[in-house]
Parts: C-alpha cells; structure tokens; sequence
C-alpha cells in the first residue's frame, strides 16, 4: 500500500521537472535574443529570419533599415533579425597556388600509380 501512495507524486515530479527547465531554457533564449536586438546598430552586418544577409542603414524603436544590394535599402522589423554576422569569417582569404605546387600535384600521383602497381605484383604472387 506504501508504494502506491508514492507512484502519483513521483509521476507529477517526473513530468513537472522537464517542463520546469524547458521553460528556463526558452526564458533564458528569450532574452539573449532581445539583448541581440536591441544592440543593433548602424553598420553592422546582420541575418534576418528569412536568410537575408544586409548591413544596417539606420535603426529606430522597432524597425531597422538594411541595404541588402548597392543603392537597395529595405525596411524590416527589428525582431527579424536573427544574428549579427562576423564579417571577417564571412570572407576568407582566397591564396594563390604558386606554379611550384603543379609538380608536386604530379608526383603525388605518379606514387599512388607506382603504389597501385606494387599492390597488384603482391596479388599476383600471392
């Protein structure tokens, strides 16, 4: 009889303890997202809800302006805005490859033919 008593609070305590940090975790999501909007400023390079990349032209209370193209401005709601984006990972550095590294390439794969040749000498003797 001891046992049966205990299974209603201990099925209310297993479902109440999830839904408790779910709700924490959402609050806490909440308020890093307004902390996002409300610093946004002119200039910065930002993602909006539905992808588009822009940088930001002006602000006011709950509309920014971006231009997402030369000369092309458009209005959105601040609270569509999803991220600020890092401009210095969005452009990595493109090097050169000096035509020194050209041979190299060829010799890499003049010795996966000589290994393949090797691989297949060992199967015929074995």
């Amino acid at each position: 009889m001891q046992l049966q008593s205990l299974i209603l609070p201990l099925l209310i305590v297993l479902l109440a303890v999830p839904l408790f940090l779910q709700a924490r975790k959402q609050k806490r999501a909440m308020a890093e997202q307004q902390k996002l909007q409300n610093s946004i400023t002119a200039g910065d390079r930002v993602m909006t809800t539905s992808g588009v990349f822009g940088t930001v032209v002006s602000t006011s209370d709950d509309t920014i302006d971006i231009e997402i193209a030369p000369g092309m401005t458009t209005t959105w709601v601040r609270q569509a805005v999803r991220e600020k984006v890092n401009t210095e990972a969005e452009t990595p550095a493109v090097e050169e490859t000096p035509a020194a590294e050209a041979p190299a390439e060829e010799t890499k794969v003049e010795d996966a033919k000589t290994e393949d040749a090797e691989s297949a000498e060992k199967q015929k003797t074995s």
